[in-house]
């Protein structure tokens, strides 16, 4: 699910977490960097789910799997030694 959001025009860095959720139990959750330039200024929720629906109906990802919740971030957190801190994006979000 992060390689195919990384892929979308205007992404600079992207992490999914996976946060409770009634009905499913879990869902995922993408935080979102923009990049820098024109296309991660005008970068929507939307366009970043319109990228993931032809991955959908070649059954490639689950419909599920689509998160609803999509957060643009300045940064996504980092462990000491520079590595992604999905623990403490999981924890700050709880």
């Amino acid at each position: 699910l992060e390689d195919l959001i990384a892929r979308v025009p205007g992404v600079a860095e992207v992490a999914v977490i996976g946060l409770p959720d009634e009905r499913w139990g879990e869902r995922p959750v993408a935080l979102v960097v923009r990049s820098a330039d024109a296309a991660g200024a005008a970068l929507t929720a939307g366009q970043v789910r319109e990228h993931l629906a032809p991955h959908v109906a070649r059954g490639e990802l689950v419909r599920y799997a689509v998160p609803e919740r999509i957060e643009f971030v300045a940064a996504l957190a980092r462990t000491s030694v520079g590595k992604i801190d999905k623990k403490a994006m999981r924890a700050e979000r709880q």
